[in-house]
């Protein structure tokens, strides 16, 4: 039923045969990258959290980031905390391993981190643990009907310091 509402979603573009579906599992983002043939960075995971007065939003991210609690709270004004599998399902009409900001069972709210804005396509899934679709950002925050882009994550971008003994190339 996910994956039909993701084919219904796409078909507003006639891009429903853009959809890829696989034989084997794409439900996290080393199998998704392995099955696709990519590097994990490039999967586009999308991330379910409780926000204000019971309604979810969704945060898509690259497949190498993490949630940084701080730049989270700081930009939403409350604590990230994701919701359970059950109310995943509940709020997004997608089950975990195939949660994407596409044919959504309610209208929530779809971040994107800049995260995802190194590469020129993105693999998010769609609405099942055997499926993606590759997207620009530009696709993928149109598709998502996204709010806006935000930085809220950390652990994908190189070292901003310099290690003890290692030349800058910004003398």
């Amino acid at each position: 039923m996910s994956h039909e509402s993701v084919k219904a979603h796409f078909r507003k573009w006639n891009h429903e045969d853009r959809i890829m579906e696989f034989e084997t599992s794409s439900a996290t983002v080393e199998q998704a990258a392995e099955t696709i043939g990519v590097i994990p960075a490039r999967i586009a995971k999308t991330l379910s959290f409780r926000g204000e007065e019971g309604q979810a939003i969704l945060v898509v991210a690259a497949g190498d980031a993490k949630i940084d609690n701080k730049k989270f709270r700081h930009l939403f004004n409350f604590k990230a905390r994701m919701l359970t599998p059950d109310e995943v399902l509940e709020q997004t009409g997608h089950a975990i391993g195939g949660v994407c900001p596409f044919g959504l069972a309610n209208d929530l709210k779809v971040y994107l981190d800049i995260s995802l804005k190194r590469f020129e396509t993105v693999f998010p899934a769609c609405g099942s643990t055997n499926s993606a679709i590759e997207l620009s950002c530009e696709e993928l925050y149109e598709y998502s009907s996204a709010v806006t882009w935000v930085d809220v994550c950390r652990g994908w971008e190189e070292e901003k310091e310099q290690k003890p003994g290692a030349i800058s190339s910004q003398s």
